[in-house]
């Protein structure tokens, strides 16, 4: 089953973080995602306006509100950066990357049309 069909499972600690090596096997499945000392996930997204960003930065919330998995977002005029971990285990786990790989499907998405 593709990563973006997953939901996340929340993660309340007690059960490692995934080793580097399960980190590069899952890590195929969102290759525009960096992962940074196997610790953290991130990805910068570009936009042509700040607007635009906006609309992805909303969208990203009621994405992570839906999957009970919140990332570290960062707005500025034509990007959005996005940086996921999980906080209990300090480190990547599967939802990690469950959620990074909803957060590209949301970013292929048509943007519905501002009212």
């Amino acid at each position: 089953m593709p990563l973006s069909d997953k939901n996340c499972v929340p993660c309340h600690g007690g059960v490692p973080a995934l080793t580097p090596g399960q980190v590069q096997a899952i890590k195929t499945e969102v290759p525009f995602w960096s992962v940074v000392e196997n610790h953290h996930l991130e990805r910068t997204f570009r936009f042509p306006d700040f607007v635009t960003a906006l609309a992805f930065v909303n969208r990203i919330g009621e994405l992570a509100e839906q999957q009970g998995h919140h990332p570290d977002i960062l707005l500025a005029w034509g990007k959005v950066a996005v940086t996921i971990w999980t906080h209990a285990v300090n480190g990547l786990t599967e939802s990690d990357f469950v959620l990074a790989s909803k957060i590209d499907r949301l970013h292929e998405a048509p943007v519905p049309a501002v009212a």
